[in-house]
């Protein structure tokens, strides 16, 4: 129990539930999948009960009902005043469990911030419209802005301070385009990701 005794059998039978282990808890390693050896993994790091928790990509290769679980264990985990080191190619899952956020490149920390100081980095939204009719002219006042048109459905990309959701929905009313639903979606850090990296040379590799 590295340094716990049986008192700590209740937080063994814990992880091996969080992890979906028990019908795997008493198979040898060597013959599990390597999604399963992942998730024993997992529990080893955990069964002491460390201040500082360091998860290497515990999702990768998981199915959505286990990722689910990892995250809402990995939320109490912190919650329980653990420090939680991550890394994931999972923009997503960055976005949903981290307080600060480094962003690697090429090997290179390109931004290293807090998750609201990163998604501040890229002050757009995304207006999604759907009209009424499929064939309208857009007034030019919206047509730089125009990120997606396939039918009747229309997307616009808005500067949060230099383009107001008001000021479009006036314009296509003008212009006689009538909006029959529409919603917005802020920028997230897959956004954030692709314009931190997308000016960054290939380093050049010399032998």
């Amino acid at each position: 129990y590295f340094g716990h005794g049986p008192e700590n059998q209740p937080w063994i039978d814990e992880l091996i539930e969080t992890l979906s282990l028990a019908d795997k808890a008493d198979a040898n390693l060597h013959d599990l999948s390597g999604g399963m050896k992942r998730r024993v993994l997992i529990a080893q790091a955990l069964v002491h009960k460390p201040d500082v928790v360091v998860l290497d990509e515990p999702t990768a290769g998981v199915d959505v009902e286990l990722r689910q679980a990892l995250w809402q264990f990995t939320r109490r985990l912190h919650a329980d005043g653990r420090t939680i080191v991550l890394t994931t190619h999972y923009l997503e899952e960055a976005e949903a469990l981290c307080e600060e956020i480094a962003i690697l490149n090429r090997g290179q920390v390109v931004a290293q911030e807090s998750k609201t100081a990163l998604l501040a980095r890229c002050p757009y939204r995304t207006l999604r419209l759907t009209l009424a009719q499929s064939d309208y002219r857009l007034p030019e006042s919206l047509q730089a802005l125009v990120t997606e048109a396939e039918g009747n459905r229309l997307s616009l990309r808005l500067h949060k301070t230099d383009h107001h959701i008001g000021d479009a929905l006036k314009a296509l009313q003008t212009a006689g385009i009538e909006v029959t639903d529409l919603r917005t979606e802020e920028s997230g850090l897959e956004e954030v990701f692709l314009e931190l990296t997308a000016d960054l040379p290939a380093k050049t590799t010399r032998s």
